[in-house]
C-alpha cells in the first residue's frame, strides 16, 4: 500500500522540508525503520507528525494508548519509547502484511510485551473493547473514521486526547464532490462529516493541526 497524501502536504512545501529534515529523539533502530518506510513509501507518520506525538507522550505520559492502524508498527514503537516506563499500548489492524511486519520490528526493538496487538477489523473490536484510554490514535481506512468515532469517544479517558490522522486529502476535502475521482468519494464524504460532527458537538474541543495531512485533535471539554 503507497501513501499518496505524503505528496500533498497541506503546508508550504519550504516548511515541510524544514520540518522533515529535523532531528527525532528515536533509538537507532527505529530510525532505520523510518528510513526503510520512508524509501518505500510505506505508509508511516510523516516526521512532523512523529515529533509531535513523541513530545504529547513524553509530556502527558498516557498510561494506556489506543492505536488503530498499526501499518508496521512505527507510531506504536515511538509511544513506547516516548515514555518507557509507563506506556502500554494496544494496537489493531488487519492485514497481515503490515502487522507481520509490525511484530518483527517489535521484536528487534524488543518492545513485544509493551505492545498488544489485536488483530481484525476495528468496526468489530472496538465495540468490543471496555478500558478507558489516555491517548487513541486512529490512522486507517479514512472513510471509516466517522464509524470509529462514537466507540472512539467513549473509550476516551475524561482527560484523554484522540488524535486522528490524516483528515484533509491535501485539501480535497474542501472541493466539490463532484471534482473527486469515483474511488475517492466515500473518503470525501466520510472526512466531511467527521469533520461537520466533531465541530458540532458542544461536549467537545477540537483542534485541526497542520501537521502531515492534518490531525484532528480532540479532548472532552468537561472532564
Amino acid at each position: 500500500m503507497r501513501n499518496e497524501m505524503m505528496s500533498h502536504p497541506v503546508v508550504h512545501e519550504k516548511v515541510q522540508n524544514f520540518l522533515r529534515n529535523q532531528p527525532l529523539p528515536i533509538s537507532p533502530k527505529l530510525a532505520q525503520i523510518e528510513q526503510w518506510a520512508n524509501e518505500r513509501r510505506v505508509p508511516i507518520i510523516p516526521r512532523e507528525t512523529a515529533a509531535y506525538l513523541y513530545q504529547l507522550v513524553s509530556i502527558q505520559a498516557p498510561q494506556r494508548i489506543l492505536e488503530v492502524g498499526t501499518a508496521i508498527g512505527f507510531s506504536s514503537a515511538l509511544f513506547v519509547e516516548a515514555d518507557p516506563k509507563n506506556v502500554q499500548v494496544t494496537t489493531i489492524d488487519r492485514f497481515d502484511t503490515m502487522y507481520n511486519h509490525a511484530k518483527e520490528n517489535w521484536q528487534q526493538l524488543g518492545y513485544q510485551d509493551q505492545i498488544d496487538l489485536l488483530i481484525g477489523d476495528a468496526a468489530d473490536i472496538l465495540p468490543t473493547l471496555q478500558t478507558d484510554y489516555d491517548l487513541i490514535f486512529l490512522d486507517a481506512a479514512k472513510a471509516q473514521y466517522i464509524k470509529f468515532l462514537p466507540d472512539a469517544l467513549r473509550l476516551l479517558a475524561p482527560n484523554g486526547i484522540l488524535l486522528i490522522d490524516d483528515v484533509l486529502q491535501g485539501g480535497t476535502i474542501f472541493d466539490d464532490i463532484t471534482t473527486i475521482r469515483h474511488r475517492n468519494k466515500g473518503i470525501h464524504r466520510g472526512l466531511n462529516q467527521l469533520l461537520t460532527t466533531v465541530y458540532q458537538n458542544p461536549n467537545l474541543n477540537v483542534s485541526l493541526l497542520p501537521l502531515g495531512d492534518g490531525v484532528l485533535q480532540i479532548t472532552w471539554r468537561e472532564h
